[in-house]
């Protein structure tokens, strides 16, 4: 179900560049480009799997299914007024899972025996665990605040109507965990070729790439499940597809970042700043 869905917003992204640029886009395949995704999903799948002299193989072909496997499990997560589901962990199922996301980036540059693939997962491991930081102790100020880790509760209290600049700072934090640019540092093309899965071609390809496009939704949808005001399913959907517009825009108006004041503006900005928010919140609480 969702890898459809993922397939649809890479179009969409495409396309929200392509205005950004004063382009078209994908047109010819489809009415409006609609099938493109699917056709370069065909493409993909059924091109030749190269097996690399000197790789690690059954890592190399199990890393871009790890990726995938966990960007889809996470959506196990989603709350859904048409569900029978209740987690009542559910955020701390989202830190596990969003923390095992860095191994198969580390696993698909260290398999690939290849220096830029390699270069690119130390750049993303480095970016992620630091950003994890980020987003755990801004996670920490609406469950406080709500006294509750079930995502099924998070729709009924607009926590950002309450403290903007934390959830400025959650999608921010947001952009660079999911490798999103101006912070696309694991797939730097300027100097790193491709990053991390430049030695991936067809269907690894397509399913890292996937994952990766299947986070930022999900991230989108986190985003409003826990700092904007949702009171049913549709308008949760409507609001994701909003904020998933937003990593679209950033990456087409910023350039990309340096990588030394990305890693400054984690720990030297972000995290001093949610953690004086901790402390402050402490105090009013009690």
């Amino acid at each position: 179900m969702y890898s459809p869905i993922c397939s649809v917003y890479t179009l969409l992204e495409r396309k929200v560049l392509g205005y950004i640029q004063i382009r078209k886009g994908p047109k010819m395949v489809g009415f409006w480009g609609i099938i493109q995704p699917f056709s370069d999903a065909i493409k993909l799948f059924v091109k030749e799997k190269i097996i690399l002299h000197g790789s690690n193989q059954f890592l190399f072909y199990f890393a871009p299914f790890m990726g995938f496997f966990l960007a889809m499990f996470i959506w196990f997560l989603y709350p859904s007024n048409f569900s029978v589901k209740f987690i009542c962990w559910g955020m701390l199922i989202f830190f596990c899972v969003s923390a095992l996301n860095v191994y198969a980036i580390m696993l698909a540059g260290w398999t690939s025996n290849s220096k830029y693939a390699f270069l690119g997962a130390l750049r993303a491991a480095a970016q992620t665990i630091s950003y994890e930081v980020s987003l755990l102790l801004i996670l920490l100020f609406p469950i406080f605040m709500i006294s509750e880790l079930s995502m099924d509760m998070y729709s009924l209290f607009p926590v950002s109507l309450i403290f903007i600049p934390v959830s400025l700072t959650w999608f921010t934090s947001t952009l660079a965990e999911t490798n999103r640019a101006p912070f696309d540092f694991a797939e730097g093309e300027s100097e790193l070729v491709s990053g991390f899965n430049i030695e991936y071609g067809g269907g690894g390809f397509a399913m890292l790439f996937l994952a990766e496009y299947a986070n930022i939704l999900f991230m989108s949808m986190i985003t409003v499940v826990i700092f904007l005001f949702s009171t049913n399913f549709f308008i949760l959907v409507l609001q994701s597809l909003m904020v998933s517009i937003f990593f679209l825009f950033s990456r087409g108006a910023f350039p990309r970042h340096r990588y030394d004041l990305l890693m400054n503006l984690c720990w030297k900005s972000f995290l001093p700043f949610s953690m004086s928010v901790l402390m402050l919140l402490t105090i009013f609480v009690n």
